[in-house]
């Protein structure tokens, strides 16, 4: 699997969540809510360092990632963060790859 990050969610990012240069964050699966990927799981994300990244890309030397034992939550989906400006948000959508 494969993280895509718009430049307006790193935008995001560094405005709301303050990161800065060397930053990390790891995307998760959480047990509630739903996604067109998972039932009953929706994805969050948490600042903090890898400890086994199986996916990973980094922009603007900020390392966005995904952990082997969270793979599983993608389903063999790429994962796309995008910004919602309406909702001043990051939004997450799921795409097979090609």
């Amino acid at each position: 699997m494969k993280i895509h990050i718009s430049n307006a969610a790193l935008t995001w990012f560094k405005n709301e969540v303050g990161l800065k240069l060397g930053s990390y964050v790891r995307f998760y699966p959480m047990i509630y809510g739903n996604s067109p990927v998972q039932e009953n799981f929706s994805l969050g994300f948490s600042i903090e360092g890898p400890v086994d990244a199986i996916s990973s890309i980094t922009v603007d030397d900020i390392q966005f990632y995904v952990e082997e034992t969270d793979v599983w939550f993608f389903n063999g989906h790429d994962l796309y963060v995008e910004y919602n400006e309406a909702m001043d948000e990051v939004e997450y959508y799921y795409k097979l790859p090609q």
